[in-house]
């Protein structure tokens, strides 16, 4: 079953020397947008200390695929990683199709693209990413739409939801170079899945996934919004229970983009992009600290205003967030550490990781109602080094498009 390290094992592993990372920064003056340290108070504090940013998958506009996201990574073993992503041929065409890119130096240099399951590229439109349970098996999770027409469009503004769809989940043993076929998930409530987050595996052997529901296009489907569905697989997923993850009580509230992850001592962490449906204004992101999966407290807020997150837990009980910022001075992507006083999610520090010059197309598209005109998105982080992390999000920028990633060090 390839590897059987825990993740505590290999970033222990790959702690040589505290503050340091073992994979030197090679600078590469032809990417722009270095990240910058952030003025807060009357002190100038650098959370974030860049070493290097650069491409895992850079786009050629003039290919049929011409654009890339929904980047997830995992180290697999010192100074190995695997980054999921998808090509589609454009945003919001129902045209995912997955991949896999390697990287043996930490994150500096990629390679090896692989399509995961080429025979199902015209049959299934597919998003998934990656994770690795503690013994050392990668998993995939996410979703699938079936194609019924070439170039037809996932996501109807009529009635702001998506083509119906289903969830699905594979395996592999042998470093991501295989993958079984895909499994499917049934959906437990009414609605399409929106799932760009991957499956945990708990210490323990649980399976956890979770997703938000959405309308389809059929407006006769009556689906509620204000919630996110948390599945739960005791048998490797052979069989799924299900309960609500997060509530989100505020008026007209939505949730998208939801994560679960779980903490060095065990508890596991729910966040989510929350917003409002009618007048697309931002909620802080929403959050819940629970030790049991299928009960959970109150939905909470961080104190942090972002749209798409992702979460990545510490050794020292702590967690990195990273988080996109459209609406907000200095575009691009922000990362936080924070501290979890009983069920409580507060922020200690936060820096920008990687700034935009545009952060849409069209000056006013920053609301999820326009994301199709987004310039950037979908973060996701992973810790690689101790105090060092690799962040990757997808860019349509004037100087490239594709997945992006910055590895850089922050203070704990």
């Amino acid at each position: 079953m390839g590897l059987r390290l825990s993740i505590d094992n290999v970033l222990a592993r790959n702690f040589g020397h505290k503050g340091r990372a073992r994979f030197p920064g090679v600078k590469n003056p032809g990417n722009a947008h270095a990240p910058v340290p952030k003025r807060r108070g009357s002190a100038t504090m650098t959370f974030i200390d860049p070493i290097d940013q650069g491409w895992i998958k850079r786009i050629d506009p003039s290919q049929p695929l011409g654009r890339a996201g929904g980047a997830r990574c995992v180290v697999t073993q010192p100074g190995c990683l695997l980054c999921s992503f998808v090509t589609q041929s454009r945003l919001g065409s129902n045209d995912f199709v997955p991949a896999i890119a390697r990287s043996g130096d930490g994150g500096v240099t990629w390679h090896d693209e692989n399509i995961i399951w080429p025979d199902l590229a015209e049959r299934w439109s597919i998003l998934a990413s990656i994770s690795r349970s503690p013994d050392g098996t990668l998993l995939l999770f996410g979703s699938r739409t079936p194609i019924d027409e070439p170039g037809e469009p996932f996501w109807s503004d009529q009635v702001q939801g998506l083509k119906a769809n289903e969830l699905i989940w594979a395996g592999s043993d042998d470093d991501g170079q295989t993958w079984s076929d895909p499994q499917p998930i049934s959906l437990p409530v009414a609605g399409a899945a929106e799932a760009p987050g991957p499956m945990c595996v708990t210490r323990d052997g649980r399976w956890l996934c979770c997703y938000c529901p959405y309308p389809t296009f059929d407006p006769a489907v009556r689906v509620d919004r204000s919630r996110v569905i948390l599945l739960v697989s005791d048998d490797r997923g052979q069989t799924w229970r299900h309960t609500q993850m997060l509530r989100l009580t505020a008026p007209d509230s939505g949730g998208a983009d939801a994560r679960i992850v779980e903490l060095a001592d065990g508890r596991l962490l729910a966040t989510a992009w929350h917003l409002n449906l009618n007048d697309h204004a931002d909620h802080p992101i929403a959050c819940a600290i629970s030790n049991d999966p299928l009960n959970w407290p109150a939905t909470a807020g961080i104190d942090i205003m972002g749209q798409s997150q992702s979460t990545a837990p510490l050794p020292d009980g702590r967690a990195l967030i990273a988080y996109t910022n459209r609406k907000h001075p200095q575009p691009g992507i922000q990362a936080a550490l924070l501290r979890f006083d009983d069920d409580h999610c507060l922020t200690v520090h936060t820096d920008i990781a990687w700034h935009v010059d545009n952060a849409s197309h069209q000056p006013a598209a920053q609301d999820h109602s326009h994301w199709t005109d987004f310039a950037f998105g979908g973060p996701s982080i992973v810790v690689i080094e101790e105090n060092v992390a690799l962040l990757t999000c997808w860019v349509h920028q004037h100087d490239g498009r594709g997945v992006r990633y910055v590895r850089f060090r922050f203070q704990s």
